[in-house]
């Protein structure tokens, strides 16, 4: 009984193990992406004047200019413990509590000594006032008698009191038969 009682607790043991160690976790990814940004500043500017007509005209392009830019994203990989799961570890750990407590709570050799013969010397007193005579007496029986009826009278180790009726025997004056 002991050996299951300390098998359960380690089979549940390691099942609140497991599912601690499925429940999710966050993971972080950072990555630098390259991004390109394409600015084109066109400007021109004409200038007339009263002499000679010359026109002047400007023109200045910015080339593309290419810029890291950081992200970072969160991704989640914890998809929850199952309710079954949960069940089950409840479960066990009820049944593995519930043998905890039957193996503490029972009573290794049974009743004391002293208590069996308490409990004895009780049936003994209680047959004798229905008019029995006590025959012999041991530390956990009796043989009692009334008339020609003979009967036992026991305590078990749990404290049970058992009555066994003996075969009746003749009386000693009875002839006998020989061969």
């Amino acid at each position: 009984m002991k050996l299951l009682a300390l098998v359960a607790l380690f089979g549940a043991g390691l099942l609140m193990a497991g599912a601690v160690a499925t429940v999710g976790s966050a993971d972080t990814t950072t990555e630098t992406l390259p991004t390109t940004s394409t600015v084109v500043e066109t400007t021109t500017v004409e200038q007339t004047t009263t002499e000679p007509a010359t026109t002047v005209v400007t023109t200045s392009t910015v080339t593309p200019t290419t810029a890291p830019q950081t992200t970072t994203s969160t991704e989640s990989t914890s998809s929850g413990t199952q309710t079954w799961v949960w069940i089950v570890i409840a479960v066990l750990a009820a049944a593995a509590i519930g043998l905890l407590i039957a193996l503490l709570t029972r009573r290794g050799g049974g009743m004391p000594e002293n208590e069996r013969q308490h409990r004895l010397q009780g049936a003994i007193d209680s047959w004798t006032a229905q008019g029995w005579a006590l025959l012999s007496e041991t530390a956990d029986s009796a043989v009692l008698h009334r008339g020609s009826e003979q009967m036992t009278v026991s305590v078990d180790a749990a404290g049970r009191i058992n009555t066994r009726a003996l075969p009746t025997q003749p009386p000693d004056d009875w002839p006998t038969r020989s061969r």
